[in-house]
């Protein structure tokens, strides 16, 4: 074998035998290759880069590999070079046997796209094997009648190589009795027969010996010899027969050692030792098989295990030999059936991961199965669980791609568990399962949300500037930095707003802070827009709005609107000396610009000139006498009022009233000097006495002519049938009552007077106060004038 190796040309012997043969889903080749067995490793079987016509770098590129079944490394790539090269000595004999032609087949992969090409390495077979017999002596029992012409069958030689390496002719050494013929089985193997030329004669010569030589057609062709050696019997004129020539029985694979195969039965006509017949296995279908035979019974038994995807067909030569050395021979043809004992295999030959979670039609793994058995026990079906968004898609051949179905969706998983289950169409059936795990990366598809639409926060006003006021929050269902938020401060549409003056944000963790005190009276509530933007690319946001509402506090005093505090003088009430318990001296009227209860006043009598004789409502601020007035109670009065809110701490203001007790409105109007000037002259006090008698005098004349023209005047209505009273519209006088703003109640109240008929104490009915326009509009408060407070009354 060396010797024909070296005699041989070290140059390419590559053989292109078909390209493009098959173009599979991925676009695949199949390319033949052709190279001697036994060739050293190393041996450059091709280019693939200039078979395939692809680019130089190209394969080196797009990830190329070879695959060959069970993993084995045969051939080696260089992805550089595109070079095929062997990786070790390939024994045709050890990989394909008897199989002619002995193909191997490898699978190149290249990614980027996927793509497959179909790559078969024919071995051809070099004549380095002998052809070898199964024993070193023959030995043929002939009797010595025997006539010329008969034939004796003989073991055949067995020699590993195929084809013309293969046993082509047997040769049998110089005698004077025997020839060998050459003749040929159905499957084209070569056995030798030796026929007899001339009758033999014991006396003459017991025993021959021969020597057998099988001759292959190898170049230079190999023998192997045998000895044959004949011993001449007595007469025994009849050989044993078979029952039938050809047995066929099928035999399952898992067929246990020692199960019976079948029973072979001969006959012989003789009688005695020459009819007693053995039976013995004669020639096989190879140097080992996996059979015994009883000599006695013709039980043909299993000496060890079968293995159909190893050898699936066997033929058995059986002899029968009687005890005159006569034989007979048969032939069996064991078929061995098929069971599913093998699983499936299922190789990964790519795999993805991670992949983003908007990945259309990805593929994220490619693998390979197979299954040695045949049939349907070969036949396999690939699945994957249903409820996963991933799809199995046959490429080439046994090839299969994983690819997503859809987009995917990080945030409600980040990670898919995919077992793929691989199984075959036998009885029973068998499963092979492989779990490749698959991470999802995320991509910024989601926007931050907020945890309200809105907020609503309360800030105490006078609050303490750089005041955290409150938090807003949103989240993002991404990750990493496409889930990182920043919080701002959206522009404002009301240019009255000054909310960068106003509001500050923590950009990191939306904290707000006011900037400033805040003012309730000036500002009680604002709106403005915050955003939370992610850092994803493209950046996402959205927004929320904030309500901001100023809280009270009780910072300011009651302000009194009247009495006027501030004015040059001090103001005056009048009070009748005849004025009933109850009777409305005056009204303080206060406000408070505060709100809720800050704003609630209560008014409270602190001091008086005359304590009893004053109270105070302490809701409305009016003050009412509480007695009559007698004699003895002093004509002036000096009451200390307080106003105070319902605040905490509370707030107040203090009212000075002057109140001049006189006996009717007759009284000329006196001013009131201040209350530390009450020392007067004694010669003035004369005076004064006299002047308060004459008007005393003339008011009481005045009323009563009011009273008779009143009472007049509604009697003659009531005999009109008009109900209440009138007096012609006029001026009161204007020494009492001067509704202008120069009379006893000009800086208090205006009031509908009424003397109502029939009383006897000529008293007044103050109805519907009101406060003059001047003051009201001073204190901001809006009025309407009534028609009935210019320069007249309404009597009833």
């Amino acid at each position: 074998m060396e010797t024909a190796l070296r005699q041989t040309p070290e140059k390419r012997q590559v053989f292109f035998l078909t390209i493009l043969l098959l173009w599979g889903e991925a676009g695949s080749e199949t390319i033949r290759y052709s190279m001697p067995e036994e060739t050293e490793s190393g041996y450059l079987v091709a280019n693939l880069e200039k078979d395939l016509r692809l680019r130089v770098g190209e394969l080196a590129t797009r990830g190329a590999q070879i695959h060959y079944k069970g993993n084995k490394e045969l051939l080696q790539l260089d992805t550089e070079t595109g070079n095929l090269l062997l990786k070790e000595k390939l024994d045709r004999e050890e990989l394909c046997g008897v199989t002619e032609p002995c193909l191997l087949h490898f699978q190149l992969i290249l990614e980027n796209p996927v793509q497959f090409f179909q790559t078969d390495l024919q071995l051809t077979d070099i004549n380095d094997h002998s052809p070898e017999f199964p024993h070193r002596e023959m030995l043929l029992k002939i009797p010595e009648n025997v006539q010329p012409g008969t034939v004796f069958p003989l073991k055949a030689a067995q020699d590993s190589d195929i084809g013309n390496n293969a046993v082509q002719n047997y040769t049998v050494s110089s005698n004077l009795h025997f020839h060998v013929v050459t003749l040929s089985r159905a499957d084209g193997r070569k056995y030798p027969e030796l026929v007899l030329d001339r009758a033999l004669d014991r006396e003459e010569q017991p025993e021959l010996t021969l020597t057998l030589t099988a001759v292959d057609g190898g170049s230079p062709p190999r023998s192997g010899t045998t000895t044959v050696r004949i011993e001449v019997l007595d007469i025994n004129d009849n050989a044993p027969q078979f029952v039938q020539s050809l047995y066929e029985v099928q035999v399952p694979e898992n067929s246990p050692v020692d199960a019976l195969v079948l029973t072979v039965s001969a006959m012989d006509l003789d009688a005695g030792i020459h009819g007693n017949v053995v039976y013995s296995l004669f020639q096989g279908g190879g140097a080992s098989q996996p059979f015994v035979i009883d000599g006695v019974t013709g039980e043909i038994r299993l000496s060890k295990q079968l293995d159909f995807e190893v050898t699936n067909h066997y033929n058995i030569e059986i002899a029968a030999t009687d005890g005159g050395g006569l034989s007979g021979k048969c032939t069996v043809a064991v078929q061995v059936l098929d069971v599913n004992d093998n699983a499936p295999e299922l190789t990964i030959r790519k795999l993805t991961s991670p992949i983003p979670e908007n990945s259309l039609e990805t593929v994220v793994a490619v693998f390979s199965v197979s299954d040695p058995d045949s049939g349907d026990n070969g036949r396999v079906v690939c699945s994957i669980q249903n409820d996963l968004p991933f799809l199995l898609k046959p490429t080439f051949k046994n090839y299969y791609t994983l690819v997503t179905e859809g987009p995917l969706d990080r945030e409600s998983r980040a990670e898919y568990n995919i077992t793929i289950t691989v199984t075959d169409l036998g009885t029973p059936r068998l499963t092979a399962q492989h779990t490749i795990t698959v991470q999802v990366s995320d991509v910024n598809d989601n926007a931050p949300a907020f945890t309200q639409t809105s907020y609503t926060l309360f800030v105490q006003e006078n609050n303490s500037p750089a005041l955290h006021i409150g938090t807003i929050s949103a989240t993002d269902s991404d990750s990493g930095s496409n889930a990182h938020i920043t919080y701002s401060l959206l522009p404002t549409h009301d240019p009255q707003l000054a909310l960068s003056s106003l509001i500050s944000i923590n950009a990191d963790n939306g904290q707000l802070f006011a900037l400033r005190a805040l003012d309730y009276e000036a500002l009680q509530t604002f709106e403005f827009r915050v955003g939370a933007t992610d850092q994803g690319l493209p950046e996402l946001s959205s927004q929320a709005l904030v309500r901001v509402l100023v809280l009270d506090a009780n910072d300011n005093a009651p302000f009194v609107l009247y009495p006027l505090q501030n004015a040059s003088a001090p103001y005056t009430e009048l009070l009748p000396r005849a004025a009933e318990p109850g009777y409305l001296v005056t009204k303080v009227v206060a406000v408070d610009h505060d709100s809720g209860q800050n704003a609630w006043l209560s008014f409270q009598l602190l001091k008086a000139t005359e304590p009893g004789l004053f109270t105070v409502w302490a809701h409305n601020g009016e003050v009412r006498t509480s007695r009559l007035l007698t004699e003895r109670d002093a004509p002036k009065h000096r009451l200390l009022l307080l106003v105070k809110d319902n605040g905490d701490p509370p707030r107040s203001a203090s009212v000075t009233l002057h109140v001049l007790v006189v006996d009717g409105f007759s009284q000329p109007y006196l001013p009131l000097p201040e209350v530390a000037r009450d020392s007067v002259q004694d010669e003035d006090k004369l005076t004064l006495y006299l002047v308060i008698a004459l008007a005393s005098v003339s008011s009481l004349f005045l009323l009563s002519v009011l009273l008779f023209v009143g009472v007049r005047l509604c009697r003659r209505a009531r005999a009109s049938s008009l109900g209440g009273c009138s007096v012609p519209e006029g001026h009161f006088p204007g020494h009492l009552v001067d509704f202008s703003g120069e009379g006893t109640l000009s800086q208090s109240y205006q009031y509908e007077v009424c003397l109502r008929e029939g009383s006897g104490t000529g008293e007044f009915n103050f109805l519907k106060p009101m406060i003059p326009n001047l003051l009201l509009q001073d204190a901001g408060i809006e009025t309407k004038e009534s028609p009935h407070y210019r320069d007249s009354f309404v009597f009833s």
